[in-house]
């Protein structure tokens, strides 16, 4: 079982030394699962790379290598190519997302939009190639004896399609101006969010062989945590200021965007994530020690800042 002592023993410095070597990892990584800038059409390549190698918190992938971990991996290498096909998956969805046909935003990551930089079509097009290319990276996987190749990427489909990440950004566009519940909130945020939050951890899972009652561990850990995400970031969009985001902030307030502090306030929704925040960690019990850094992560994402 996970102490709290174990866990604190570990240290606040020590996760932000695990954090920034994971991210270092996955950096490198990246910078070489898709082609050159200079590789003809070079501006497609280009636009592709602007937007991954912008920075940014890089959770999901680091979730992916934490997952992998607490089930038994020791070597991030067996790991990275499903790392960089979330993250490759992510930014694609961010792309499109800041589209004017969709959110309409100028700002990601502290810079220019895609759109803004390389215009809509390529934009649309880099997100499609990152998509694209993020199924090729899963390829370089050598699967464990109970999850082969083809689960892997039957697990990637669902995450990434019509009933979960794609499900969840559409009734986002429906939702915009109408009064909704607090469960039609809940379903775009599992969705648009969580989705690909527990794909992150479930492949990593899957990566380190986990057990039936591991995998059952993760998935309940990233649904929770997940959903929990979302709700600090809406809590962040109207409490922080672009400069803080990296983002326009106040979006969602202008677009009438259906948000947890928009139906039921902010303090109710701190309440909400700190709840789902407990419910995340006690999933994780099944994972032992092992799960240290998940556990640190789920703590720190509760009190972050942008």
């Amino acid at each position: 079982m996970t102490s709290r002592k174990a866990i604190r023993s570990q240290g606040a410095d020590g996760l932000s030394a695990y954090l920034e070597n994971q991210r270092n990892l996955i950096e490198r990584a990246l910078a070489t699962a898709v082609p050159a800038a200079s590789v003809r059409p070079a501006t497609i390549h280009a636009a592709m790379r602007y937007s991954l190698l912008a920075g940014g918190k890089r959770l999901r992938p680091i979730l992916t290598l934490a997952a992998a971990e607490a089930c038994g991996i020791k070597d991030p290498a067996k790991v990275l190519p499903a790392a960089c096909a979330v993250e490759l998956i992510h930014t694609y969805s961010l792309i499109h997302d800041d589209l004017p046909c969709m959110d309409d935003d100028d700002l990601r990551r502290g810079r220019p939009t895609s759109h803004k930089v390389y215009g809509e079509g390529v934009a649309v097009l880099a997100g499609d190639a990152l998509l694209t290319r993020a199924f090729a990276l899963l390829t370089d996987i050598s699967p464990a004896k109970r999850y082969p190749l083809s689960v892997l990427l039957e697990e990637t489909a669902l995450a990434a399609g019509s009933l979960q990440l794609i499900a969840g950004q559409v009734a986002d566009i429906e939702a915009e101006g109408k009064k909704l519940s607090i469960s039609d909130v809940r379903f775009i945020h599992e969705r648009k969010t969580g989705a690909m939050i527990v794909l992150s951890l479930r492949l990593g899972a899957m990566i380190a062989n986990a057990t039936p009652g591991q995998l059952k561990a993760v998935t309940q850990f990233g649904k929770a945590l997940g959903l929990a995400f979302q709700i600090i970031d809406d809590i962040l969009d109207v409490t922080q200021s672009s400069e803080q985001l990296g983002k326009s902030a106040g979006k969602d307030l202008k677009a009438a965007k259906a948000t947890y502090p928009a139906v039921i306030g902010l303090e109710p929704s701190h309440k909400q994530a700190d709840r789902l925040t407990k419910k995340a960690l006690g999933a994780l019990k099944e994972l032992g020690f092992q799960s240290v850094r998940l556990h640190q992560i789920a703590e720190r994402l509760m009190i972050r800042g942008s």
